[in-house]
């Protein structure tokens, strides 16, 4: 088991991650009944994405000698209803002033990013928008 879930009601949740301990509140959106003063689920999951390719691209980062500390990955969440779910995701990855990449290395951080587990995860009719600066 990876985490339990407890709804405290008035549409926020607390999850625990089993291994850690540590704890997420998630609130309803405000454009959905909710409070909007926590994280939602749906935002979770675009956090989910932006930080699954940090992540998997600092690991390859980490193989290739290059440090990638003070990379930052700004993400915007479209929604649409009727289905009321996820449309879109823009995603804007930034590389730290300081690092000097050959486009070779960049390519290749790019491919990782692109290719980590959470991106392979989410349904092909989403639309997912990833530049990098």
């Amino acid at each position: 088991m990876t985490a339990t879930i407890q709804y405290e009601g008035d549409l926020r949740c607390i999850a625990q991650h089993l291994q850690s301990g540590s704890l997420v509140e998630t609130d309803a959106p405000s454009d959905n009944r909710g409070k909007g003063e926590r994280f939602s689920p749906t935002d979770l999951v675009c956090t989910a994405l932006a930080t699954c390719m940090a992540t998997t691209m600092a690991i390859k980062a980490n193989d290739m000698n290059i440090e990638l500390k003070g990379l930052t990955v700004a993400v915007t969440k479209i929604m649409q209803s009727d289905p009321r779910r996820i449309s879109k995701i823009d995603v804007k990855v930034s590389f730290p002033n300081s690092l000097v990449l050959e486009e070779k290395e960049k390519i290749i951080l790019q491919r990782t990013g692109e290719n980590c587990p959470v991106v392979k995860s989410l349904h092909p009719d989403l639309v997912l928008n990833i530049d990098y600066n």
